[in-house]
């Protein structure tokens, strides 16, 4: 895969990626439609609050043969028709031949994503490259152990981590690309993203893409 090209941002924490004939979804919100060729084969979903489990919006992305992965709370909330697969933290599975692995994602210094609810973020293989989506989360110690070639990581702060610990985990990490995420909708704007890029300046490379849709 084209490690921006085939990545597109739809705003919040929403991206689609298409490569090899697939197109996933992670965190679908407020979305406008989906072409035919847009419909999702995976989509992947973080925890429960609406701005990230959206049964509404998953509709105008589902066709025939649409998965969905998602925490474990959030089962209950789709069509029966749509096959739908529970996780949680340190869990694998596999879906349309792409590798899904369940990572940790929680708060350390606020109340609104605790640690007892095991939601996640994602770490994907998607044409041999690995795609990791934090989910709502803090800088945690896990994020140190985590191998990715692309990181998507929240910047706003309140509900997430800030710039400033965003940039930490990327140093943890130090995947080939980070696109930061989680502004421009409900908190955060695009100088969120702007200082994270600046903190980073030299030592990760950062894309800020222009949100699509």
């Amino acid at each position: 895969m084209d490690m921006i090209k085939d990545i597109h941002w739809l705003g919040h924490d929403t991206f689609r990626i298409q490569s090899g004939g697939k197109v996933l979804y992670t965190d679908p919100f407020k979305l406008e439609g989906s072409a035919p060729d847009k419909k999702a084969d995976l989509v992947l979903i973080t925890h429960e609050h609406y701005d990230h489990c959206s049964p509404e919006d998953v509709q105008k992305i589902a066709k025939d043969g649409t998965v969905i992965v998602c925490a474990a709370d959030c089962v209950g909330k789709f069509p029966a028709k749509i096959k739908t697969m529970g996780v949680k933290p340190g869990d694998r599975v596999e879906v349309a031949g792409i590798g899904v692995e369940a990572v940790p994602a929680y708060n350390t210094n606020k109340k609104f994503h605790p640690r007892e609810k095991q939601w996640v973020g994602y770490i994907f293989t998607v044409e041999g490259k690995r795609i990791y989506i934090a989910g709502d989360t803090d800088y945690i110690p896990e994020m140190r152990d985590f191998k990715a070639d692309i990181a998507l990581l929240p910047v706003s702060g309140t509900y997430v981590m800030t710039a400033e610990e965003a940039a930490r985990a990327a140093l943890d990490m130090k995947p080939g690309i980070v696109i930061p995420m989680h502004y421009g909708s409900i908190v955060g704007t695009r100088e969120d993203a702007a200082r994270f890029k600046k903190i980073l300046e030299g030592k990760v490379n950062v894309a800020i893409l222009n949100r699509e849709g």
